[in-house]
């Protein structure tokens, strides 16, 4: 892959053999992130993982304290009450069994979380097959399976995210904007990190943390030391 200029001018600021502090790394990122647009800040963690195996899974979700600078859209399947109380709580869209032909037929997917009441579960299961393989599926570990409805969107407003593993038992989730002060960074890493430390599974033998890689979108990837965690 060719890298234009800006890249390769970025990426000479960083030593690819070191393993940075988080402090450090957080810095360069934002120095390197010099596309015209506000990048979003990423982190990458190669986990020893094998997430074929159930027992081995990391999943869940994590407030970050200062958001992720992005606004999210949320959709709340639920019926009732519950429609009124996901409304007032400020969901951009809420339905119920009306939905399904939009989505399945119409390809409408324009949200970002998708929050379903337990009793809806059956209804949101009918989506599987669209919302599963773009990770939209609403799920009890990452809270958004839920009565609760009001908390769900509160939390997902002010910067909760959902880690996962992909095939390759890495875990890709944003952190915040480039534009972000670097405490701001910090303390949104820091937040992620303690939550994905104690997400490890007592099955998990060997080294959990591979290696951790922070990036914003355009720049290059920063090699941050996994000795502390």
């Amino acid at each position: 892959m060719k890298h234009g200029k800006k890249y390769v001018e970025a990426a000479k600021q960083i030593d690819r053999a070191v393993a940075y502090e988080p402090t450090e790394a957080i810095s360069l990122v934002k120095k390197t992130a010099v596309a015209k647009f506000d990048e979003t800040v990423e982190v990458h963690i190669r986990t020893g993982c094998d997430g074929r195996h159930a027992e081995q899974q990391v999943r869940g979700a994590v407030v970050l304290p200062n958001g992720t600078g992005k606004t999210v859209k949320v959709l709340v399947f639920a019926k009732g009450d519950k429609v009124n109380e996901a409304e007032a709580a400020g969901a951009d869209y809420v339905g119920g069994d009306e939905l399904i032909p939009k989505i399945q037929n119409d390809g409408w997917l324009d949200f970002d979380v998708v929050v379903a009441t337990p009793d809806m579960m059956g209804v949101v299961g009918r989506l599987g097959k669209v919302l599963g393989p773009k990770g939209l599926m609403p799920n009890p570990k990452a809270g958004t399976v839920t009565m609760d409805v009001t908390k769900a969107i509160n939390d997902i407003k002010a910067g909760k995210i959902e880690y996962r593993l992909d095939k390759s038992n890495i875990i890709h989730v944003p952190i915040g904007k480039a534009s972000f002060e670097e405490e701001k960074l910090q303390e949104n890493f820091d937040a992620l990190m303690e939550a994905i430390v104690k997400a490890k599974p007592s099955a998990l033998k060997g080294q959990y943390l591979r290696s951790i890689t922070v990036t914003s979108t355009m720049g290059p990837g920063v090699k941050v030391s996994v000795a502390k965690f």
